[in-house]
């Protein structure tokens, strides 16, 4: 079933002259722009009764009337999964994602997804686009993500993302010792042969990793790493660019590095690891209501925990921390 709300208003003096889809972005900021110019494509946006064009010029006290129709989602069933829920209000709830859990529903993962647990915690999300996400994270990534209940509170949030007002900080477990932090600025973009991949390559979408060392071991940096963009696979990618990949990356990854005399506890965690060691730690952004930034933290998961203690334990005099 679908829902809406039918909204009218007048064409104030200072839009006279926009274009018709300049005009209902400055009039209704609470849906995005690419949403009402739909609207308006359907035919649910009239101006004094007759449906025009997205190009065509306003004038002054023309009204506005429009069928905010908001379309269900269709082909996902509610499933009572359990939700590490960090945080909730009436326009936001903040998910803590465990490793293993697919986001988004796809080809060999048509159910048991994040987006079928959100639908079961609250019904209400089958009326926001992707049940509220924002954002997302990878299968085997765990840590916070953001969920818009309403189709407001989705709108303030895409902006927000899409104006870096996202403060998101990871923290990695790479493969080598690194020197100290830094910055990776590479342009990302589908690989050339395995479209399941991506890479960095000339005529990419910009991408900036900020990062810095936490403790060093023998073979391997646990380090902390600040996004700038968004782009998919980026932390991977990036730290494979720079030759340091995560550790258990089954795709962006090389061999398994055990350093020389580990003991036997440190090898049994490194081949047991068979994800890559990447965790959301802290996510922050403004309130889509409030404009209130709020911040939150989710600590490192046991098996991250338990790799971390096994490479100290190995030799506690090469271990440094440099926080």
């Amino acid at each position: 079933m679908t829902r809406g709300a039918v909204k009218e208003c007048l064409i104030p003096a200072e839009l006279a002259g926009y274009r018709f889809d300049q005009a209902l972005a400055r009039l209704f900021p609470e849906y995005s722009r690419s949403r009402l110019t739909q609207w308006v494509r359907d035919g649910q946006v009239l101006l004094d009764e007759r449906a025009p064009r997205p190009r065509d010029a306003v004038m002054t006290g023309q009204r506005v009337r429009l069928n905010a129709v908001e379309e269900p989602l269709t082909g996902l069933e509610p499933e009572a999964l359990p939700l590490d829920i960090v945080y909730e209000d009436a326009a936001l709830i903040i998910v803590n994602k465990p490793a293993g859990l697919v986001v988004h529903p796809g080809a060999g993962n048509p159910a048991g997804t994040l987006q079928n647990a959100l639908l079961y915690h609250a019904p209400e999300l089958v009326h926001v686009p992707r049940a509220g996400l924002v954002h997302r994270l990878d299968k085997d990534t765990s840590g916070l993500l953001a969920v818009a209940r309403t189709l407001e509170a989705h709108t303030c949030l895409v902006a927000a993302l899409a104006d870096r007002r996202f403060e998101r900080e990871y923290e990695a477990l790479v493969n080598g010792v690194m020197t100290g932090g830094g910055t990776v600025d590479a342009p990302i973009a589908r690989h050339g042969v395995d479209r399941k991949r991506m890479s960095v390559r000339d005529g990419g979408r910009k991408a900036v990793t900020h990062y810095r060392v936490i403790q060093r071991f023998r073979a391997h940096t646990h380090v902390s790493v600040k996004l700038e963009t968004g782009r998919t696979h980026q932390i991977r990618v990036h730290f494979a660019h720079i030759h340091h990949p995560l550790v258990g990356d089954p795709v962006y990854g090389r061999r398994l590095v055990i350093p020389a005399g580990a003991s036997l506890t440190l090898t049994e965690a490194l081949r047991a690891f068979k994800r890559q060691a990447l965790h959301a730690r802290r996510l922050g952004l403004p309130h889509p209501a409030s404009e209130e930034v709020m911040r939150w933290e989710a600590p490192l998961p046991p098996d991250m925990q338990h790799l971390l203690r096994a490479l100290a334990a190995d030799s506690p005099g090469h271990s440094v921390h440099a926080e």
